[in-house]
């Protein structure tokens, strides 16, 4: 099938009265600008209006309530409690002490004495005001960061491998990521006319989203930079994801990956994760026109009439492999090159202290699902206030103290050690691999815990894997509060997605290395049921796993689970 051939009947071709409603809502939002400024100043309500919810996030903001007492305040009459979620655009997960320090400031005056880190490297700011949400922009920027495309039908921040010992690798690919992070960013001057105050430009005749046009991304399109061995970002799960090929020490470019993604609707069987394809490489100097390329593909072609489909995954099912492959070619000019070789691992952090090619210390604390509040706030404010190098967030809600010198690590050490840090990285390995999404009480779509369960169902795992002696097998376990996979659920060894309170959807076999789909082996159960399945899988791998084999790959091979090869053959 030629390019011209392809079914153009839900694209950006058609008129918008034949797309959905939010392709209209775009189109007339004035590049993103609609009456946000209006709501924001509505003094009736602790909420902003109709459309607006949507557009603020592409400026990085959700609207949210506290769902602990909404059912409270509905008896009372009252409207929900509503605030607002920020999320920093924060390219590979690397800021400096100053960064941090603003960033405690704005949680401790604004947040609720609490920062989450996320599994995209970044930071969320929770239980914001409206009244305040302002101050919080401006004071991102008196540090250079700011919530441009955090979310919204954009391209999100762009991840990049977190490994302190490669030193040199991770400057360089953290530069390409920020490249690539910066050139993506919308244009629009809704941001700055918004949130600090600044006039509307003039433009004479030329777009002002030369790129993205009036109606954005059909939905949300990530980016993602790894260095193999470790898997850390799970590059497959990224919409157009750069595997680093390394030859004699030196980048010599990127195996090109596409059509990843993790979100998915319970009893919609035509919506599924998806693991992203090599379809070739390139060298190191061609990312920001392979990201234009790619990202120009998925803009003109994916469906914009269906949101249940428009991410790049389907595209690319739809429309085929070899067509995507050729779309961007044709874009890019030049064919891609033969994928190289390469292998993974592990998709975790390798926890404690770590010393980089160049000889300075990195120390890589483990933050259970990335939440910081209390002693570990205190403790990482007075650090920042000491550190001379940089902070890295990991892809799985950890941070590094990067960039240390030799002979400042004592008095790191010492202040891990006067906050009580230097033991958050014990625990089981189940635990030590685990991630949670925020879920209850913020997040509108959970149906069910996740950040606050996981450790004390991990606990009751813990006590299965001690009787087996399994305690320090590292396992990868995630959960989310409902199907949407932001914690990226489907690519784990065990993995809970919310169904109800206290109900589960229960999945096996993910790969360890982030390299396989997994498969669910309970729906909508609660945790005696859970824990009973859990306790013959786990039962079963002590008496007759292979040497060296991990728990996913034990459950495929003992038939708990048929192995996914295919994203479209998820619900099968």
């Amino acid at each position: 099938m030629t390019l011209l051939e392809t079914d153009r009947s839900r694209d950006i071709s058609q008129p918008l009265e034949r797309l959905s409603a939010d392709e209209t809502m775009k189109a007339n939002s004035e590049q993103l600008r609609g009456t946000i400024a209006e709501g924001l100043a509505a003094p009736l309500t602790a909420a902003v209006p109709g459309d607006d919810i949507k557009l603020m996030k592409f400026h990085g903001l959700y609207q949210q309530d506290d769902r602990d007492i909404r059912d409270e305040r509905r008896r009372q009459k009252l409207e929900p409690a509503y605030r607002f979620m920020a999320r920093v655009r924060l390219p590979g997960g690397v800021l400096s002490p100053s960064q941090w320090l603003k960033l405690d400031a704005l949680a401790r005056a604004y947040a609720g004495d609490t920062l989450r880190l996320t599994t995209r490297q970044t930071f969320q700011l929770h239980y914001l005001h409206k009244k305040n949400l302002r101050a919080v922009m401006q004071g991102l920027r008196d540090v250079a960061l700011d919530t441009k495309a955090a979310c919204g039908d954009d391209a999100r921040g762009v991840m990049a491998s977190i490994n302190p010992k490669l030193s040199a690798l991770h400057a360089e690919v953290y530069a390409l990521a920020k490249g690539a992070s910066d050139h993506a960013t919308p244009k629009t001057g809704a941001y700055p006319e918004i949130w600090y105050g600044e006039e509307r430009q003039t433009r004479g005749e030329a777009p002002e989203e030369p790129m993205y046009g009036r109606t954005y991304m059909p939905r949300k399109f990530k980016i993602g930079f790894v260095i193999p061995p470790v898997n850390d970002i799970d590059v497959y799960a990224q919409d157009l994801g750069f595997i680093a090929i390394i030859e004699d020490g030196r980048l010599t470019g990127f195996n090109v990956a596409v059509g990843g993604g993790m979100g998915r609707t319970d009893q919609a069987p035509k919506t599924y994760p998806r693991l992203a394809s090599v379809i070739g490489f390139i060298p190191k100097d061609r990312v920001i026109e392979t990201c234009d390329a790619v990202m120009g593909v998925q803009r003109d072609y994916g469906d914009r009439a269906d949101r249940s489909r428009a991410r790049f995954k389907y595209t690319v099912d739809d429309k085929g492999l070899d067509w995507i492959k050729a779309a961007i070619e044709d874009r890019l000019g030049f064919a891609l090159g033969k994928a190289r070789p390469y292998t993974f691992a592990t998709n975790g952090d390798t926890l404690g202290w770590q010393r980089g090619e160049d000889g300075r210390e990195h120390y890589t604390l483990r933050i259970e699902n990335g939440r910081v509040r209390n002693a570990l706030f205190d403790g990482l404010c007075a650090i920042a206030e000491a550190h001379r190098g940089t902070f890295r967030v990991t892809p799985n809600q950890n941070l590094v103290i990067a960039e240390v010198e030799p002979a400042d690590r004592p008095a790191i050490e010492a202040l891990l050690k006067a906050h009580g840090l230097d033991t958050l990285g014990g625990g089981s390995g189940l635990r030590r691999n685990s991630m949670a999404c925020v879920a209850l009480p913020t997040c509108g779509l959970a149906m069910a815990e996740s950040e606050r369960y996981l450790p004390v169902l991990i606990g009751r795992i813990d006590a299965i894997l001690a009787e087996h002696g399994l305690s320090d097998e590292p396992i990868t376990i995630r959960m989310t509060g409902c199907p949407n996979g932001c914690a990226r659920p489907y690519i784990a060894e065990i993995a809970l997605t919310g169904r109800a309170p206290g109900k589960y959807n229960l999945y096996l076999g993910g790969g360890f290395a982030g390299q396989r789909l997994n498969k669910m082996v309970l729906e909508n159960a609660a945790e005696p049921a859970i824990l009973d399945l859990l306790g013959k899988v786990i039962g079963h791998f002590a008496r007759e796993r292979h040497p060296g084999e991990h728990f996913g790959d034990f459950a495929i091979r003992a038939g708990y689970v048929a192995e996914v090869t295919e994203g479209r053959h998820f619900n099968d």
